[in-house]
């Protein structure tokens, strides 16, 4: 049976199972038509008429394909939303895509359009994620639906935590970075540091990790790594790691300071009360005993863009 005509969910998989993890974009994946938008709402003209034209776009292709489309404010959706639609649409910035990814899972691709592109002094969202925008969506959704897109495979970081007594949960997986902090910003973050051969006790701000592609995110504002480049091989199964502030006279060149680290690192909290924030938005608590155990975990993000990859965007940062 041809591809293009597999339900989603063995189309899917036949397209994950068949290729390796770390080839990060592979076109020709065919979803099938039950579609959720899911828009930011601030009541800013710029974001309205945005929704207003993806609402138009898609009302033609309903009306063409038969395509069941449903809409929710970013404020109101909430995990059991993402149980059934065979694609999302994120309509709004990079930080609306980053909080309604956390709820998505490995299989189910998303769709990232800049509800307010950049352009000159305006503001607006640069976008990295965002591989369309009202101009071109009404073309681009097209090829989401007919298998035409570029399916970027996004690794993702996820915290596991064990309490003393044994109870384990999994923080929110995050796309860009996450934190693990005290959750009173103003007092240190005690813990002791694992991973391969490294075995130290800390007092920093807390620990940033962060994937190849969310190093833009915050990780070059804490720790100077520019000129750095890393090995195109390693992005999918390497992270960078920094003890935020951490006293100068600690910082050494093994890991423990900053790290491009392939192995899980293990943090056991030392502070009365901690926290894993993942992007910016989840936090999942903790307090004094509890193990952390950090790395590439998280489900895939199945990223769709339309006019190049994820990762011609940030060519500069990866070894030639």
């Amino acid at each position: 049976m041809p591809q293009a005509s597999l339900g989603l969910f063995d189309a899917l998989r036949r397209a994950y199972m068949g290729r390796p993890r770390r080839d990060c974009c592979q076109g020709g994946l065919r979803v099938s038509e039950d579609v959720l938008v899911v828009y930011k709402k601030n009541f800013e003209e710029v974001h309205d008429k945005a929704l207003s034209e993806v609402r138009s776009a898609l009302d033609v292709v309903a009306e063409e394909r038969g395509a069941s489309i449903g809409y929710t404010a970013r404020e109101t959706v909430s995990r059991d939303d993402f149980a059934s639609p065979d694609l999302v649409i994120v309509l709004g910035g990079d930080g609306t895509l980053t909080s309604i990814a956390h709820s998505v899972d490995g299989q189910t691709p998303v769709m990232g359009v800049n509800s307010h592109p950049r352009s000159g002094g305006d503001g607006g969202s640069y976008g990295f994620y965002m591989g369309s925008d009202p101009g071109h969506f009404p073309q681009d959704v097209r090829a989401a639906l007919d298998g035409g897109a570029m399916v970027n495979v996004l690794p993702r970081l996820q915290a596991e935590i064990v309490t003393t007594s044994g109870n384990r949960t999994r923080c929110a997986p995050a796309l860009n970075d996450l934190l693990v902090a005290n959750t009173h910003q103003y007092q240190p973050s005690k813990y002791r540091l694992q991973r391969g051969g490294i075995d130290v006790a800390q007092h920093s701000s807390g620990c940033l990790f962060s994937t190849f592609l969310g190093q833009g995110a915050w990780f070059r504002h804490v720790a100077d790594i520019e000129g750095s480049a890393f090995p195109r091989g390693e992005i999918d199964d390497h992270y960078l790691f920094v003890a935020r502030d951490l006293p100068r006279s600690d910082r050494s060149d093994d890991g423990s300071y900053w790290e491009w680290a392939g192995q899980p690192t293990v943090i056991t909290s030392d502070m009365h009360r901690g926290y894993v924030v993942s992007d910016g938005w989840d936090e999942t608590h903790f307090t004094r005993g509890a193990t952390l155990t950090v790395g590439l975990d998280g489900p895939a993000l199945r990223l769709l863009t339309f006019r190049g990859t994820i990762l011609d965007r940030v060519s500069h940062w990866l070894q030639t």
